[in-house]
């Protein structure tokens, strides 16, 4: 079975969740795959999904590299993989200056070498060993895991570019790819193979399952707007030529004005960077994701405001691979 992953939680309760997540594998869901920012932790929906959904595959896409010791993301993710042995994937990455400095008070110097330094320090603490090192971001004295994970977990680095990229591709298992477009996936892989045969390639693709191209672009320009204003994504679509057509909304965010940032962004990029349509037609533009080099296309929802949680739910079983 190819991989193909689903974005979980859904926006919603936790606990509520728990009859769609059995379902997934019956449906043809092979992973799932958590992220954190301002809602769920990344470790506790997966702990839960284990349970619930012993055949699928947890990835954490992303835990920051900031915002935990180093010590104590080993100690997170050692418990996860003896959790579920051979099961788990861990994606670690900067996050961006608003999560880590507006929200966690803490300074975001450095990103690529903070990334670099907590996967050496992975490498070696997963597998067992003793540490005591001065790295370049922070310091370890004495560090030993207790308990080491039979299977310790693949590593993956959420990338956008070129250097961070080669990171992931040089010292990971693979990349962690998030808002770009089908045809970027040929721009961006080089640099993660780059670093040896074998390489994962994951990439979260943000769905809105609505036939109505307006009510979908809507959805999708106001996502846009929220994650392609902030510092790394503006410098990575700028990186990938999408500076001219992104600069008025950019102009409009830093003036103040929302609303007609939003309103700036041209139908042609929402439809480039969020799939929508159909389920079938949605799932074929996945699919072009797939054949431009991604191994492990993950849905992440997108939908109007008001969305309910079983209409949600109704969404990824609808999203569900053809089989």
């Amino acid at each position: 079975m190819s991989p193909y992953g689903l974005t979980f939680p859904l926006a919603g309760p936790l606990h509520a969740q728990r009859g769609l997540v059995e379902e997934l594998a019956s449906l043809g869901y092979t992973d799932v795959w958590s992220m954190e920012a301002g809602g769920f932790d990344a470790f506790t929906p997966l702990a839960l999904a284990s349970v619930w959904a012993p055949q699928l595959r947890l990835g954490t896409a992303i835990v920051p590299a900031f915002t935990r010791g180093a010590a104590t993301i080993a100690q997170s993710a050692a418990a996860l993989a003896d959790a579920a042995p051979g099961r788990f994937v861990l994606g670690i990455g900067t996050s961006s200056n608003v999560i880590v400095e507006n929200w966690n008070g803490i300074a975001f110097d450095k990103p690529y070498e903070r990334v670099r330094d907590v996967v050496r320090f992975l490498r070696e603490a997963l597998a067992g060993a003793k540490i005591s090192r001065a790295y370049d971001t922070f310091t370890v004295e004495g560090f030993r895991l207790t308990h080491v994970p039979e299977i310790p977990p693949k590593l993956l680095v959420a990338a956008l570019r070129p250097g961070m990229l080669r990171l992931a591709g040089r010292e990971a298992d693979g990349a962690i790819l998030n808002w770009l477009a089908a045809e970027d996936v040929a721009t961006v892989t080089p640099y993660v193979h780059s670093g040896g045969p074998g390489k994962e390639i994951v990439a979260r693709i943000f769905v809105v399952p609505v036939e109505d191209p307006a009510v979908a672009r809507t959805v999708a320009k106001t996502a846009i707007a929220g994650y392609l204003t902030v510092p790394v994504y503006r410098a990575f679509h700028e990186w990938l030529g999408r500076g001219d057509a992104l600069g008025p909304m950019w102009t409009h965010w830093a003036a103040g004005d929302r609303k007609a940032a939003v309103a700036s962004i041209p139908d042609e990029v929402a439809d480039a960077l969020v799939v929508h349509g159909s389920p079938e037609a949605c799932r074929a533009q996945i699919q072009r994701y797939v054949d431009n080099g991604v191994t492990t296309p993950v849905v992440a929802l997108l939908s109007p405001p008001g969305t309910r949680l079983d209409e949600l739910a109704a969404m990824a079983r609808a999203l569900a691979p053809a089989r």
